[in-house]
């Protein structure tokens, strides 16, 4: 979701050097592709992962269609030749590994858990493109909307993560530092949990937030997800 918050300052960011004299980048993860698309200039771009088009997931999707996919395989990802991959911390270990061997090099990024954090992957993505300025531009402007926001105070309204299968999201998240700093309080946190978990159905009727947060329907065989359910 930090993805959205950044979309919209792409078309404001300065235009950066020639592209033949930057580093060319393969991205094989949905964050790390949103932040190549934020950064790059467009020749430096390889490739990006399966799911940078898909607008059920990727606040950049329409960006992304101008640019290949990748399947993630380490064959494929040689073969194009990047100067640097990019991918998530809990990427394919094993194309990983098998890619430094071959002298690819890989910069993994961490997964985000608030909203602070933000900036400095942005700087860092921006060293290893060589968009220093572009980056910082936006890592500054990110770091000024951040400190201009109020956080959610006692009476704010109450916001409840529920997706399939009851899953919530309670604190020491991303998604509840985004809910917290829009103004709303986070049902799940202040039921106690913390990180990932089961929301029950009788506790959030029960509670009757004010704003339900869920996800669209994937295709597929999910009973959780059947609308005749």
């Amino acid at each position: 979701m930090w993805r959205t918050l950044l979309a919209g300052w792409l078309g404001a960011m300065p235009v950066a050097g020639l592209a033949g004299e930057l580093p060319r980048v393969v991205s094989m993860n949905l964050c790390t592709d949103q932040l190549v698309l934020l950064l790059a200039d467009p020749e430096q771009i390889v490739s990006l992962s399966r799911l940078s088009d898909d607008p059920r997931s990727s606040s950049l999707a329409q960006q992304a269609r101008s640019y290949p996919r990748n399947s993630g395989r380490a064959e494929e990802i040689f073969l194009s030749a990047p100067d640097v991959l990019v991918a998530g911390r809990y990427s394919e270990r094993a194309t990983l590994d098998m890619l430094r061997a071959m002298g690819v090099v890989v910069e993994q990024f961490a997964i985000t858990t608030s909203l602070a954090e933000i900036p400095e992957q942005i700087r860092t993505m921006g060293g290893l493109l060589q968009q220093t300025g572009r980056a910082e531009a936006l890592a500054s402007g990110v770091e000024a909307r951040l400190q201009a926001a109020s956080r959610a105070g006692p009476d704010a309204p109450v916001a409840a993560f529920y997706y399939p299968n009851g899953y919530s999201l309670g604190a020491d998240t991303l998604s509840h530092d985004i809910v917290t700093t829009g103004g709303f309080r986070n049902l799940t946190q202040e039921l106690g949990m913390t990180g990932g978990g089961r929301l029950d159905l009788e506790q959030l009727v029960q509670q009757a937030p004010d704003v339900l947060i869920s996800s669209p329907r994937y295709g597929g065989h999910s009973r959780s997800e059947d609308t005749a359910f």
